[in-house]
């Protein structure tokens, strides 16, 4: 799983229409969804660290949920943008909240104890979790 690291509003407009998942790391306001919205049009998740999460208003986050889009809160430790414009996901980590979900592992359980081994955000971690239940 690949987020795409957006470091400020101006690279909104460069986004390329393909892109599913996009990492806010700036205060983004509600035209900067729409803009982001606009050049993204598969956009499936949006993830902006935990400080803007809390100033973000509730129309947005209405608005986003109505889009289909999942807002989630959280960073991208140790991303370096200046080397790679894209936060990785590993495969491992992401196989092993499957296997955790298969054995019948609550969500809640999987997120403590994949956030200890990996530093992912909760919120992606549960994320991840519910889209290997519904795969």
């Amino acid at each position: 799983m690949k987020f795409r690291v957006v470091s400020s509003k101006e690279e909104i407009s460069n986004l390329g229409p393909n892109e599913r998942n996009v990492h806010l790391a700036f205060r983004p306001s509600n035209v900067d969804f729409l803009d982001l919205m606009k050049s993204c049009p598969r956009l499936r998740v949006v993830q902006v660290p935990p400080s803007y999460h809390k100033t973000l208003s509730k129309a947005i986050k209405l608005f986003l949920d109505m889009q289909g889009i999942t807002l989630l809160e959280g960073d991208v430790w140790g991303h370096r943008k200046d080397i790679d414009e894209y936060y990785v996901v590993d495969e491992e980590a992401i196989e092993e909240i499957g296997a955790m979900m298969k054995e019948g592992e609550s969500i809640q359980d999987a997120a403590v104890a994949i956030q200890r081994k990996t530093r992912l955000a909760p919120d992606l971690i549960k994320y991840i979790a519910r889209s290997k239940i519904t795969a």
